[in-house]
């Protein structure tokens, strides 16, 4: 007997050591139903190394967009003559007719988008410890929008990575759990990032300033009392006036952690040997580092890597 119960501690104890042992899971979200970054699939191919590349804390899942979206027609502009001439008058009424067919072709797609969105219904997501939206847009038609909301401050992980803040505008509820709300931006730009925590893993391995070449959010709905400062700007990007311009955040939402990050819309600052248009605008160490941001962010909102999230002050000057 004794023989019997040291084998079944014995079998007990390797059974825990291999929970402990086994990988988070990640689904990673790239379903759009706004505009539509061609960075897309590049970043996914990305994430995937990533995860190969965390020593065994996460795989990752995906929840890809659907084959056979329609393209929508390109709407006419108006020339320097205005919108009376029969040349733009005769484009619109093509593009109507256009417009047309793409709505009804648009309309039987989205049964696709709602059918592959299953996956983040709360009783799937049971089998997850957290999700990543990766340049999400729009109005995604999850099965509860709600249940998604609770199911992160149960404790879950939350990554938002570029357009995610892009996603669900004028639901409160996915606004407060994320932080803020995209509401512009101007040309990509080269831009000195402010580093404001360097111990969190996140950012540690980033400079005071680091210098990158993309396209840089402003936000609304932007509470700098309810996020922990990772990235920032003290002046707008484009015009240089001075403000509080954040480019990445960590945060607790209940029970769940959040990061995200805003940058990640060109190619090359996802991989150190893309190409956009035929060229590099940021050295291969711009996404090396990047990579590494995101890799620590994800890290982080898992519980694996050091990290505060509680709001602090960020000084503009």
């Amino acid at each position: 007997m004794r023989t019997i119960s040291r084998l079944v501690c014995v079998l007990v104890t390797l059974l825990a050591c291999s929970l402990e042992a086994a990988p988070k899971k990640l689904l990673v979200v790239t379903v759009t139903t706004g505009f539509r970054h061609s960075v897309i699939p590049l970043s996914e191919n990305v994430l995937t190394q990533l995860a190969a590349q965390s020593g065994g804390a996460f795989t990752v899942d995906f929840v890809r967009q659907p084959t056979g979206e329609p393209k929508s027609p390109p709407k006419p502009r108006a020339g320097k003559e205005g919108d009376k001439t029969p040349e733009f008058l005769a484009a619109m009424a093509k593009w109507q007719e256009a417009d047309k067919v793409y709505q009804v072709a648009h309309a039987a797609w989205m049964p696709a988008v709602v059918e592959v969105l299953r996956a983040l219904a709360p009783t799937n997501l049971k089998n997850y410890d957290g999700v990543i939206f990766a340049s999400t847009t729009g109005d995604l038609p999850l099965p509860d929008k709600q249940g998604f909301i609770d199911w992160v401050a149960a404790g879950h992980a939350f990554v938002g990575i570029h357009a995610a803040t892009d996603t669900f505008h004028g639901f409160p509820a996915f606004i407060a759990m994320i932080g803020g709300e995209f509401k512009t931006h101007g040309p990509q730009v080269t831009v000195a990032v402010l580093n404001q925590d360097p111990t969190h893993s996140a950012v540690k391995h980033l400079p005071a300033s680091w210098t990158v070449f993309d396209e840089i959010y402003q936000f609304k709905n932007f509470e700098r009392s309810k996020v922990h400062g990772l990235l920032g700007m003290n002046q707008h990007p484009n015009d240089h006036t001075p403000g509080d311009y954040p480019v990445s955040w960590s945060k607790e939402f209940g029970s769940g952690r959040v990061f995200y990050t805003s940058l990640g819309h060109r190619d090359d600052v996802w991989d150190p040997a893309a190409l956009e248009k035929g060229k590099r605008l940021n050295v291969a160490a711009v996404a090396t580092a990047f990579q590494q941001h995101v890799l620590s962010g994800i890290l982080w909102s898992l519980g694996f890597a050091s990290g505060e999230s509680t709001p602090q002050p960020i000084a503009l000057n």
